[in-house]
This record gives structure tokens, C-alpha cells and sequence, in this order.
């Protein structure tokens, strides 16, 4: 369907869950590399994350997409080779396609002015730590900090990592790119290894681009994944300088690489990309990470889906509104409840603490789409059964719907 250059919001909502994956058709049998692969080459890096409760963030984007797929292939994508994957600073901490490793040099080139402060000052502070620590990775590698941070102290003023200097050294290697992950271990720490043992030799010896030739690229793909966009959003895909990526985003539009549209009800510069499609319909039901690319951009989801979401892990318990782990639920083109989870890895059980109602849905069809959805995400998680839920407006009529359901996970 042709893409007018005025848009309802509701066609914006079809043209960026397109662009994001959700109009592609899940795979009909077993899902393989080349699934994983299509989804990444949309979406072009996934966020992660550390939290446990239900599911590692990076799994939950191609679970949205996909359906229930072995895990197991994110990993051999990210962690063995020939590797698809390589982690580095995208959107936050990220696994990003590795052809894409040029385009973020500009970024390791520049630890001084994008890494955060301890990390910043190290290499001023203890050049002769940093200088140990790489020969270590070198001679000893892969490793963890744990095994060369020995008794060294650390220091207690961080609320959330409290790090050590080998850490904090070795951090600074990541952002720099003299090493890389080579893979996680199971408590979810990162194994580094010199960066020129882990990429793919292509990927090692493909050419520096000028920084700004970067971000033109890393633009476009954010126009890509987005399908249609305003300019913070743009921006905040790949988490671009703002000189750099104003520069960019003029030369793409100069270049009608991206088209100027407009949208009901959205202020300033909104930009098309030339190749974005517009369903329509889209037909998803699936749960949706709170750290899926979708709704990264919290503005952009309430605008695109008159709904204001926020996680609500550092809110005190009795301030949260809807619960610690919240995902909203996908029906169609529209969010039509959230629903808080938590994964009893012990009993085997998916539990719901709260579910809620989204005010345009209809209870009925939202629940019994919910119930189906909630059974194939314990079957794919490996639970054997899905608790009723404890509290929130939704939590009668999905009770009643999953009771009405097979007992058994899909």
C-alpha cells in the first residue's frame, strides 16, 4: 500500500510495526539462524539487560517476532563463530549485527568524551593498571574480572555495580574496543578476550569510515527500523551526538533518503523512510519487552499508542502502578493490557502478579488472546503451568480465560 505524506496515527502505528517485524509471518516449523537473522536485520541490535525475573531482555525482541524459538540460537549467533553478534554501547549495553562494528569506531575512539565517568578518568588515573590488565587479557584470555581483580578494593559509592578498578579497567577496554565479549558466563558476567581473536577477520579488516560517514549510516538504519519518525527518536536509536547526527539527517533528506511527512497530532519535523511500507493490518498478538526497541522511545510510544508506559523496577514497591516487571500486550495494531510476570523457575510456574486493561480494548477478545499468549510464553520459558493472576482490572476475566483453557503450555 502506498505511503500518503499525511498520516493518521494509525497509519503510523502500521508503518512502524512493520518496519519493526511484526507485519512478517512467524516461522511455520523450526526456527533456525536465518529466522534470528531477518528479525536482526530489521531491528540491526538488540538491548540487554541483567534482570531475570521473567526472561534476559535480548531474548524477548525475537520471541515478540518470532514466537517460541530455541534460545540457544541467540547465543551461538552472539557467542560462536562464524558470529552474527558483537556487544558494544548502541542503545545502552547492546548486541548489534557485526558488519555494523565499523560504524561504531568513531564511538571507541572517543572513551573520553562517551563512557560514562569512572571509566573516563581511569586511563588518566592508572594508565599502568589498564596497560596490566590488557597484557593479562592477552596472555591469559578469555577471562572475567573475577579472575585478575583478586583483593583489589572496591569502592562502595555505586549504588547499582560497585565495581572494581580491574572492572572498571577492563570496561574501559570494552568501550575502547582493544577487547570485546567473547561470551557471558551463567551468572551473566562478561568473559573479555583481545577484540582481534573474536570478530570476524572481514569485520577486522573492512576500513575505518569518517565518523561522520557513520553517522549518515547509523541514521538511515534507524529511519529503517522506525519506518516513520520524529527527530529524537532518530537520534536516540543508536544514541547519536547531536551535531553529527543533525548533519545526517540533513544530507538524508536532502537526499530523499528520508521524506517529509506529517502526523495527527505529532509537533515539529517528522520523517518517512523512503523504503517504508504501510499494511493494512497488522495481525500480531505477543508480549512485548519493556526493553524491546518498539517502546524504547517512551514519547514515541504514547504518541504512536496513546499509551504512557513506564518499567517500574526502581520504584518503591508501594508507588509502583502496575507492577516490577510489566510487559504490555500487543493485539493487533494496538497495546490492549499489561501484565506483570514473573517467571518460578522452582515450582515451574509463570506467575502474574497484576493484569490490566487497556482503556480502548475489549475485555473479552483481549483476554482470551492474553491467556493463549501467556501459555505459549511459559511453554517456551520451560514452565509447566501459568498462575491465575493476583490483582488489576484484567485479572477476573483472564483468570476466567485461562481456566477455560487446556490446562497443559503450549
Amino acid at each position: 500500500m502506498a505511503v500518503p505524506d499525511s498520516l493518521s496515527v494509525a497509519q503510523a502505528r502500521r508503518i512502524t510495526l512493520a518496519a519493526q517485524g511484526f507485519a512478517d509471518p512467524k516461522p511455520g516449523g523450526a526456527t533456525d539462524l536465518r529466522h534470528l537473522r531477518r528479525v536482526l536485520r530489521r531491528l540491526h541490535l538488540i538491548q540487554m539487560d541483567s534482570v531475570n525475573v521473567l526472561q534476559r531482555a535480548h531474548f524477548m525482541p525475537l520471541y515478540s517476532r518470532l514466537g517460541p524459538y530455541p534460545a540457544d540460537l541467540l547465543d551461538r549467533a552472539a557467542y560462536r563463530n562464524p558470529r552474527a553478534l558483537f556487544e558494544f554501547w548502541g542503545h545502552e549495553a547492546s548486541l548489534i549485527n557485526v558488519e555494523l562494528q565499523p560504524l561504531f569506531r568513531w564511538r571507541m575512539a572517543n572513551v573520553g568524551s562517551y563512557a560514562w565517568g569512572s571509566i573516563r578518568k581511569i586511563i588518566d588515573e592508572q594508565p599502568d593498571l589498564v596497560a596490566w590488565v590488557l597484557d593479562e587479557v592477552r596472555d591469559r584470555g578469555p577471562l572475567t574480572a573475577a579472575e585478575i581483580e583478586h583483593d583489589v578494593p572496591r569502592k562502595k559509592d555505586n549504588w547499582g555495580w560497585n565495581w572494581s578498578v580491574v572492572k572498571v579497567a577492563l570496561e574501559y577496554l570494552f568501550f575502547s574496543g582493544a577487547v570485546t565479549a567473547t561470551d557471558r558466563t551463567t551468572s551473566f558476567a562478561r568473559r573479555y578476550d583481545l577484540t582481534e581473536r573474536v570478530l570476524p577477520r572481514a569485520v577486522l579488516d573492512a576500513p575505518t569510515p569518517d565518523p561522520q560517514d557513520a553517522f549518515r549510516a547509523l541514521v538511515e538504519l534507524s529511519a529503517r527500523a522506525l519506518g516513520v519518525a520524529a527527530e529524537p527518536e532518530l537520534r536516540d536509536y543508536f544514541r547519536l551526538p547531536v551535531a553529527g547526527f543533525k548533519q545526517a539527517l540533513a544530507e538524508l533528506i536532502e537526499d530523499k533518503v528520508l521524506l517529509p511527512v506529517t502526523v495527527k497530532g505529532w509537533k515539529g519535523p517528522v520523517h518517512l523512510h523512503h523504503e517504508a511500507r504501510l499494511p493494512r493490518r497488522i495481525a500480531a498478538a505477543t508480549l512485548v519487552s519493556p526493553f524491546d526497541p518498539l517502546i524504547w522511545e517512551r514519547a514515541r510510544t504514547e504518541r504512536l499508542f496513546d499509551m504512557s508506559y513506564r518499567i517500574e523496577i526502581y520504584v518503591p514497591a508501594p508507588q509502583r502502578l502496575y507492577g516490577y516487571y510489566v510487559l504490555p500486550f500487543l493485539l493487533g495494531d494496538r497495546f490492549a493490557a499489561r501484565v506483570d510476570l514473573k517467571a518460578d523457575r522452582k515450582t515451574g510456574e509463570l506467575q502474574i502478579p497484576a493484569a490490566w486493561i487497556e482503556p480502548t480494548a475489549d475485555q473479552e477478545e483481549t483476554a482470551g488472546a492474553l491467556a493463549a499468549e501467556l501459555r505459549r510464553l511459559a511453554g517456551w520459558l520451560g514452565l509447566q503451568s501459568v498462575a491465575p493472576p493476583r490483582r488489576g482490572d484484567l485479572a477476573g476475566p483472564l483468570a476466567a480465560a485461562l481456566a477455560a483453557s487446556p490446562a497443559g503450555v503450549a
